[in-house]
């Protein structure tokens, strides 16, 4: 199976397993961590840069996190927009399944972003959300 994973921080095998079990196990995942301004004056200002690093680090070590626990990963930082990012993604990764992780408190659920819900009925491939905390 090959695993896309969207998530704007680290996250490990035990909660890639407790979202989707055993289907975790033998995957092929690809790690894509947004590069999402958190504050409203860098978005505004286009200062891109913090944005960028803090989703490079994001996907370096949830790639390292997993690859430590036996799961065969990669990484990739994304557009600031989790729909883009997920839509870049798929053009040259050709995934089973969708995991999408959020923070409950965020200004910018990704459950509710339309765009994500959409991937899910233009391509056809299961999207499944969970939770993280920070």
């Amino acid at each position: 199976m090959k695993l896309l994973v969207l998530t704007p921080e680290p996250v490990d095998a035990d909660l890639l397993r407790k979202t989707l079990g055993q289907e975790v196990e033998g995957a092929e995942v690809l790690v894509v961590s947004p590069a999402t301004n958190q504050s409203k004056l860098a978005f505004w200002v286009s200062d891109p840069d913090e944005a960028i690093a803090e989703a490079e680090a994001a996907e370096e070590e949830t790639v390292e996190r997993l690859e430590e626990a036996g799961v065969d990963a990669a990484g990739d930082t994304g557009e600031s927009e989790p729909a883009v990012a997920l839509q870049d993604a798929l053009a040259t990764f050709a995934a089973d399944r969708i995991v999408v992780f959020s923070h409950p408190e965020s200004d910018r659920d990704y459950r509710e972003d339309a765009g994500v819900a959409d991937v899910e009925a233009r391509s056809g491939i299961p999207v499944t959300h969970a939770l993280i905390g920070r």
